[in-house]
């Protein structure tokens, strides 16, 4: 959550400072089987994600249209018709001249079956990705769907563990093709919107993808800004992520005493953090309102039954808001998490935020036996690669 908001503040604190030359672009194309009468062009904003008018035309009757619209930079345009909410085709400016050919199915003119695009390979390798994505990402989020119908009814948590272990094997697939189409590429502002893209499907609840981890989006950006030193924007965002991970460096608590607090369960009574030593113990912080949290709880579920006895345990540590206290406890229902739950239900203002320096949930630090921190941040495959290694 944290790593999209500096992506945008970055952007935004240096947006102003592209003075390169404005470059046009004319996008001329088709529509079939819509009957749309004027088609927009929009640039998408590199600061605030959103679009802003550039330019419109007519449709004749055969379809047809022209527009045109500058940027000082490599940029998303959008198409939009009439006062539809979504575009009907999008194109990067990689080229001074464009082709499209936007296809509607007969009686459906809100979205676009399909488009092609010529005149641009920078567009037509956001198209690919978009098609291919959008249909392998359905059918993580289908396994996702239907494990979760079947969790915690009669003899079908086996069943639901070999559903998800499916889908993980899917969605680390769609994690490598979208790494692999970034790195393939070769126009800053297709790296920002496939990183973006990705990024914002992973962290949508109930999904099922892994989200790229922050060390990756760091290198993703660092790697950019080197090949694309003039695209203000990837350089921006790679001096904020620099920023922050020596702040990083500086707050970690590896090696450290666990910073002791007492909070308390559901019941109101009170636990103390070092009432847990003798066990290897997983602090994890996250929330119900937490969209990337709950994606990752199946996760900690997993490890959590694979490691439970050999001398391991979890224990929760919820940021939910003042009088949240039923949609916590729904959401430990909902997502099987059987451990020990603790929450002041103080949202940030928790004592535990800056006892342990949180910028972002979720987070956990893995402490040994004696209440040391010995990892920290561990998601996706990376916290049971950490406990097989330890346990």
């Amino acid at each position: 959550m944290r790593i999209t908001a500096i992506l945008s503040l970055a952007i935004l604190l240096t947006a102003a400072c592209n003075n390169s030359k404005k470059n046009e672009v004319t996008i001329k194309g088709k529509i079939v089987n819509a009957e749309a009468k004027t088609i927009y062009l929009e640039r998408v904003s590199a600061t605030t994600m959103q679009p802003s008018l550039l330019d419109s035309s007519l449709v004749d009757k055969n379809g047809n249209f022209t527009v045109k619209g500058v940027s000082d930079e490599p940029s998303i345009f959008n198409l939009r018709l009439d006062h539809n909410t979504y575009p009907a085709a999008s194109v990067i400016n990689d080229n001074s001249k464009i082709e499209l050919n936007i296809i509607f199915e007969p009686g459906n003119n809100q979205f676009a079956k399909s488009y092609e695009v010529k005149g641009s390979a920078a567009s037509q390798k956001m198209r690919d990705y978009m098609v291919s994505f959008n249909k392998d990402v359905q059918a993580v989020f289908e396994k996702t769907r239907k494990a979760d119908s079947l969790q915690g009814k009669d003899n079908m948590d086996s069943v639901a563990g070999t559903i998800i272990a499916a889908r993980d094997v899917e969605a680390k697939k769609v994690q490598a093709y979208t790494i692999s189409a970034i790195k393939d590429a070769g126009n800053p502002a297709l790296i920002l919107f496939l990183l973006g893209y990705y990024q914002s499907t992973a962290n949508s609840a109930g999904v099922g993808l892994p989200p790229i981890s922050n060390e990756e989006v760091h290198e993703i950006v660092s790697n950019g800004a080197k090949a694309f030193p003039e695209y203000n924007p990837l350089v921006a965002i790679k001096a904020t992520l620099d920023s922050e991970k020596k702040k990083q460096e500086e707050r970690t608590l590896l090696g450290k005493q666990a910073p002791e607090f007492i909070l308390p369960d559901p019941t109101g009574k009170e636990i103390a953090l070092s009432s847990f030593k003798g066990k290897y113990v997983l602090v994890d912080f996250w929330a119900s309102w937490c969209g990337p949290c709950r994606a990752e709880n199946p996760t900690v579920v997993k490890a959590w039954k694979k490691f439970k006895d050999k001398n391991f345990t979890v224990l929760g540590v919820s940021l939910d808001r003042p009088g949240d206290k039923n949609a916590w406890l729904k959401a430990v229902k909902d997502d099987n998490l059987t451990w020990t739950q603790l929450s002041d239900l103080k949202f940030w203002e928790s004592k535990v935020v800056p006892l342990y320096k949180l910028q972002g949930i979720p987070y956990n630090v893995l402490l040994d036996t004696t209440g040391k921190v010995i990892a920290e941040g561990l998601r996706g495959p990376a916290l049971e690669k950490k406990l097989q290694e330890i346990l």
